[in-house]
């Protein structure tokens, strides 16, 4: 690599550590081969760094690969590898504790972890059944649901399904969360191994992707994004092998990257395909010699084929009008709000709180109000600014610069934040909200089959990519040139790495047993319905905000529950919900627009033993709702954990 500012003879030693990185490198895929062609030259007249560069594994470096020392087998590069992701997921804990304590039987209160929870026990249940888990009717019950587009993430389901029957799926979820972070780490060293000339900066770059305040709250809360974060820098890296060595066996792997990403998570996909074009369509258009077409192609059948289930179901659900997309208005003011500020993204990680920085971590909070973390950090920001200053000659390196900076300008969104509004230059009014034309996000949702990509600041996590990439370039530089300078530096990064979570978000118990227990034992399999009551999660929704523990109680006692957690709602279900009497009922009690006449509960009565509901779980006491479920023909049954249950007159 050359930077034109090492003396020859590191060159040298840093160009045989990287395993002679050569023109089919990572950026956009259009890497000027007369750059290393250049700088081997050079290296070619200095041997200084020959003990140095001797160290790395010939097989490895022959490959593109990871180097990482020593002869092969499990005294060599296996172990040193094992080492490496068990210093990871050690650093991941570290850096998100407290999450690894959640093992013991807590849960984060929120619809979405009660939602993740009952996917993993819906999985493994339909696993263990040899049936399909892309359609149910143990939730939104009796209608049931379609569950193409919802974040269902059937791999994970799958791998984790030993541990979901034999432990729980609450177990399966929190392994899962608590270790995304170190395996984001080593997955990301894996891809930089392949640009960057030294262990030292490609263990940065791992560590500083996936221990990044980003990544960390993702795995604390959306899981299913974390999991799919995966697969952006196995993609990057199955990509660029099957540039450097087209064939068979590469063009497989990234197939089988491809396939899998689509069976966790589709908005993950669709950062991954950017991915795997960027690096590959360059290279096929520049030379299109069918030597050069086929790999891909191949790919793509592998790919294809190993994501078929969740196509096929996506695919039936679109077909049956289950896949109708939120409101067009709803849509347009996601795109303006969805969008990180401005001066958000390179702030200070509001994480430096935790270690009372207060006042520079309130410096994050001058965008749109948003849970999620979306900033770079300065830390990471300013090791990329030198990355890309030090390694400039470099054509790969501007490529990466560039993605960045395209990566950040999606993730504003259709609109610019500062100090708290939203402002849009040259704006378009879209369904009432207003859109800058100017801001790339407004044209990439026109894109057919991406306007429901409603998450703007969702592309910070591809921008970590080439960020992390440039920054493992800059820490190489440091290691040369201002070795003193290194440690400080990382140590401040540390400041900014992690999440302990939302002191906002309280935690909730994995089980209630002295509530579920006469649920479980009831084998009737009736529907439970939780007061409040909803069909919640991608817009449209219906009912009130349930509470996050209906779905963990599902998995516990096995009876179809009313309630449902969805992340892309079928127009069917929610018709379908709505003209049932009882729930139409219910929501009216809730605080509906419509009042339910006194004449019309014998309906509802008739209609709630239909469905065979036989319990009633009220969180809340509610006036209106008491005296529905009195007019409804349900009793009060018992009290317990703060909550009432009713049963059907006459158990």
């Amino acid at each position: 690599m050359q930077t034109g500012e090492a003396p020859t003879g590191e060159v040298a030693a840093r160009q045989m550590d990287a395993g002679q990185v050569d023109a089919g490198e990572v950026a956009a895929g259009q890497v000027a081969a007369g750059d290393d062609r250049a700088g081997d030259a050079r290296a070619g007249d200095n041997r200084a760094g020959d003990d140095r560069a001797r160290q790395v594994d010939a097989g490895d470096a022959r490959a593109g690969g990871p180097a990482v020392g020593g002869p092969a087998g499990w005294g060599g590069p296996v172990a040193r590898h094992l080492v490496l992701l068990a210093c990871y997921v050690a650093a991941g804990i570290a850096v998100t504790w407290p999450r690894v304590t959640y093992l013991a039987g807590r849960l984060p209160a929120t619809r979405d972890a009660g939602g993740y929870v009952w996917d993993f026990w819906w999985v493994a249940r339909q696993v263990s059944h040899l049936a399909s888990p892309w359609s149910t009717t143990y939730i939104a019950a009796p209608v049931g649901t379609d569950l193409g587009y919802h974040t269902l993430m059937p791999l994970p389901g799958l791998l984790m399904t030993p541990v979901t029957l034999a432990f729980g799926p609450s177990a399966s979820y929190n392994l899962l969360s608590i270790a995304c972070p170190g395996l984001l780490c080593y997955a990301m060293y894996r891809a930089a191994r392949l640009w960057l000339p030294s262990q030292t900066g490609a263990i940065a770059a791992g560590a500083l992707f996936g221990l990044s305040s980003i990544l960390a709250w993702r795995s604390w809360y959306e899981v299913n994004l974390a999991a799919g974060a995966l697969f952006l820098p196995m993609a990057l890296e199955a990509s660029v092998r099957l540039r450097r060595r087209p064939g068979r066996r590469q063009a497989i792997i990234l197939g089988v990257v491809m396939g899998a990403v689509v069976l966790t998570d589709q908005e993950s996909a669709v950062l991954a395909a950017i991915v795997t074009a960027l690096v590959l369509l360059p290279w096929m258009l520049r030379h299109p010699a069918p030597a050069r077409l086929w790999p891909p192609a191949l790919a793509t059948a592998v790919g294809a084929v190993i994501a078929t289930p969740q196509i096929v179901a996506m695919t039936q659900q679109a077909l049956t009008g289950g896949a109708s997309a939120p409101q067009a208005r709803s849509l347009a003011m996601d795109y303006v709000n969805s969008g990180a500020g401005l001066g958000q993204l390179f702030a200070p990680s509001p994480r430096v709180a935790n270690f009372g920085m207060r006042g520079i971590a309130s410096l994050y909070y001058s965008g749109p109000v948003s849970m999620a973390t979306v900033t770079f950090g300065v830390v990471l920001t300013v090791l990329a600014l030198l990355g890309l200053a030090v390694a400039r000659r470099r054509r790969s390196a501007r490529l990466l610069g560039l993605l960045w900076a395209g990566c950040a300008a999606l993730a504003l969104g259709s609109a610019v934040w500062i100090s708290g509004h939203p402002y849009a230059p040259l704006s378009q009014v879209s369904h009432g909200a207003h859109l800058s034309v100017l801001l790339p996000y407004t044209w990439l949702v026109r894109i057919p089959g991406l306007s429901s990509f409603r998450e703007a600041d969702r592309f910070t996590i591809l921008g970590l990519i080439p960020a992390t990439l440039l920054a493992g370039a800059a820490v190489n530089w440091l290691r040369y040139h201002a070795r003193p300078v290194l440690i400080p530096v990382l140590a401040l990064a540390l400041l900014e790495a992690g999440w302990s979570g939302n002191p906002s978000i309280p935690t909730m118990p994995t089980t209630m047993p002295a509530l579920d227990a006469p649920i479980a034992a009831d084998p009737s399999a009736s529907i439970v319905v939780d007061i409040p009551f909803g069909i919640r999660g991608g817009l449209p929704v219906i009912g009130s905000a349930f509470p996050p523990q209906s779905m963990v109680l599902a998995t516990a006692d096995h009876h179809p529950l009313a309630a449902a957690f969805i992340s892309r709602i079928p127009a069917g279900t929610l018709s379908g919900i709505q003209h049932h009497p009882f729930y139409a009922a219910l929501l009216n009690a809730e605080g509906g627009d419509l009042h339910t006449a006194l004449g019309e509960f014998r309906a509802v009565r008739a209609d709630a033993r239909r469905m065979h509901i036989g319990w009633v779980l009220l969180w809340h006491r509610k006036h209106d709702v008491l005296r529905f479920l009195r007019r409804a023909g349900f009793r009060f049954g018992y009290r317990i954990d703060g909550v009432s249950v009713y049963r059907p007159a006459g158990h």
